[in-house]
């Protein structure tokens, strides 16, 4: 599995671990997106249970980075409810991924409502980039 990936499946897992609570939802969902990305259960358990030294990789384009933060969102939101934990999660990792800072809070809370109203990421990414 690429070091990429494996990086964005533990930044999702964190995400959904961020409110101390990993609900059945967003376990399902987490192997859901394992599942879309050619990574399936038994090799996304390995991972979970053996991070190793996996680094966190930044994606280089604004694209890819807008993808990873989407994603986010939708894990956040996989139980139905974002709490302050996921939402300041969800805020270190835009500003990781290079964002200004003063744009973290406004681009935050643009992903999460876009999520909440179903628009598709590629939706999003459409209308950010306009």
């Amino acid at each position: 599995m690429p070091t990429e990936l494996k990086s964005h499946l533990l930044n999702l897992y964190k995400i959904a671990l961020s409110d101390g609570n990993f609900s059945s939802l967003e376990m399902k969902m987490l192997y859901e997106f394992a599942d879309e990305r050619g990574v399936n259960k038994d090799k996304l358990n390995e991972l979970l249970l053996n991070p190793g030294k996996t680094i966190a990789i930044v994606p280089m384009s604004i694209d890819e980075k807008l993808s990873y933060l989407i994603d986010f969102c939708v894990m956040s939101w996989a139980d139905g409810k974002v709490v302050p934990d996921e939402e300041n999660a969800l805020k270190k990792f835009i500003l990781n991924f290079g964002f200004l800072d003063e744009n973290v809070n406004e681009l935050a809370q643009f992903l999460l409502s876009a999520v909440e109203e179903g628009k598709s990421k590629k939706e999003i990414i459409n209308l950010l980039n306009s």
